[in-house]
């Protein structure tokens, strides 16, 4: 078969990328803290975001871990990442015992990108008259901005999911109100939410949740030695419950074969269907930067000429006037109000 490379599996067990989540003081950190003290990991990385447990917990007993120091902007705490990922490389490559990266927590990691892309939309024309007529206005946040933060989020994720050691995010969680699919809350009827990215527990190899009223469960794990099977098997309560040993004994975690996770990163390159073509670009951001109706509606006239001239694709036209009509029912809503 020409054209086609493959191999075969290796079976080793990959270093973890494990999700602790749960309710305030439920001892999350505190368990990242307790594995720097065990012999079976080398230097331990501390990445504390909004969380302010890293100093206090170096206290506990054995614990030996060092706080990395950031100034709170993206661009350094993914410049730490990098670095440290670095050096577990080097480490793995002299057979050095796993290095240990801790981020406290994931959820502030999504709300330091959720922040960002509203400071972002707050510079937009339609949101800055909003804003204008109402310092307290919702500011609507366009949905290519959420994609950008997504984006921003999947860099780093990509990086923790090939990690070269063992990496523990803490995350919190809660119950909340169930909604239907109207977003109106269904009396009596609750669900469980991970506070994060929507794709946090999908991404993690191992999800744990953990609680002051129960022992640690284990949600689930991407396991052929300890996992579950969805439908059929339960969350697993684990009374005498620690990292160190869900990761060696329970998963079977071998530092001489573990491997980082063989992700090969999607390249989209330049296809002219795989992105959106620069005319398409300008007429989003033109719309997006209308102060009236008057201006929505020269946008909307310059599509047919740029669909007809082949500078945009059909799906392309579709998605500017979609957003058009959107745009100008905020403000008719606003002229209404």
């Amino acid at each position: 078969m020409t054209g086609l490379r493959a191999r075969r599996p290796t079976g080793a067990v990959p270093w973890p990328l494990i999700l602790l989540e749960g309710g305030e003081k439920a001892g999350k950190s505190w368990a990242a803290a307790e594995l720097s003290a065990s012999e079976r990991v080398g230097q331990t990385y501390w990445l504390d975001l909004n969380e302010g447990a890293a100093d206090e917990y170096g206290a506990i007993p054995g614990a030996r871990y060092l706080v990395i120091e950031h100034d709170g902007t993206w661009g350094d705490i993914l410049a730490s990442v990098a670095a440290v990922r670095d050096e577990a490389r080097r480490a793995s490559d002299a057979g050095e015992a796993p290095m240990v990266l801790v981020i406290d927590s994931m959820t502030a990691e999504w709300d330091l990108l959720k922040d960002w892309a509203a400071n972002r939309a707050k510079g937009s024309q339609s949101n800055q008259n909003r804003l204008r007529k109402d310092p307290h206005a919702e500011v609507q946040v366009p949905m290519n901005l959420w994609n950008d933060a997504t984006a921003r989020h999947r860099r780093l994720m990509t990086m923790l999911m090939t990690f070269p050691g063992i990496v523990v995010m803490t995350a919190r969680g809660k119950e909340v109100a169930a909604l239907d699919t109207g977003g109106r809350p269904i009396e009596g009827s609750k669900d469980y939410k991970v506070e994060g990215h929507k794709s946090l527990a999908y991404d993690a190899s191992v999800w744990v949740r953990m609680s002051r009223d129960h022992a640690p469960m284990v949600v689930g794990a991407r396991s052929v030695h300890a996992g579950l099977r969805p439908g059929v098997d339960k969350p697993q309560p684990i009374h005498d419950f620690s990292l160190d040993r869900l990761i060696f004994d329970l998963l079977k975690c071998d530092p001489a074969t573990a491997r980082a996770r063989d992700v090969t990163p999607m390249q989209p390159g330049d296809e002219p269907d795989a992105e959106r073509s620069p005319k398409a670009a300008a007429l989003l951001t033109a719309a997006e930067d209308s102060a009236s109706d008057a201006d929505l509606r020269k946008v909307w006239t310059a599509i047919g000429p740029a669909l007809a001239a082949g500078d945009i694709s059909q799906a392309e036209a579709d998605q500017v006037a979609n957003r058009i009509t959107a745009l100008r029912a905020e403000l008719n809503k606003e002229a209404a109000a």
